[in-house]
C-alpha cells in the first residue's frame, strides 16, 4: 500500500515507482476505506465525504472504518486488513 498526501506527495517516477506492483487506485470503481481517528466530528465529516462520493460513483465498495479511541493508534490488523481488501483509503481528522 502507499500513502499519499495530496498536498505534499511526491509525483510518480525515478525512485518514487514500483515496478512489482501496480499501485494506482481508480477512485471511480476501486473498494475505498474510509478511516476515522474517532474525534469529535470525525464520523460526520467521512458520512459527507462518502455522499458527495455517491454524486459520480456506486458506494456500495467504500466501507467504514473506526478506531477505538482517538488517543490509540490504530490496531496492526486494522492496517492489514484494509492493505489486503482495498485499493485506497481516505483518513480524516476533524474536531
Amino acid at each position: 500500500m502507499r500513502i499519499v498526501n495530496p498536498a505534499f506527495g511526491l509525483e510518480e517516477g525515478g525512485d518514487n515507482m514500483s515496478n512489482a506492483v501496480d499501485l494506482s487506485t481508480d477512485w471511480f470503481k476501486d473498494g475505498i476505506a474510509i478511516i476515522s481517528n474517532s474525534k469529535p466530528n470525525a464520523r460526520e465529516l467521512l458520512e459527507g465525504v462518502k455522499e458527495q462520493m455517491g454524486v459520480y460513483r456506486s458506494t456500495d465498495n467504500i466501507d467504514y472504518y473506526f478506531k477505538d479511541s482517538a488517543a490509540q493508534p490504530a490496531p496492526e490488523a486494522l492496517y492489514d486488513e484494509v492493505a489486503a481488501k482495498y485499493k485506497g483509503a481516505i483518513v480524516a481528522l476533524a474536531d
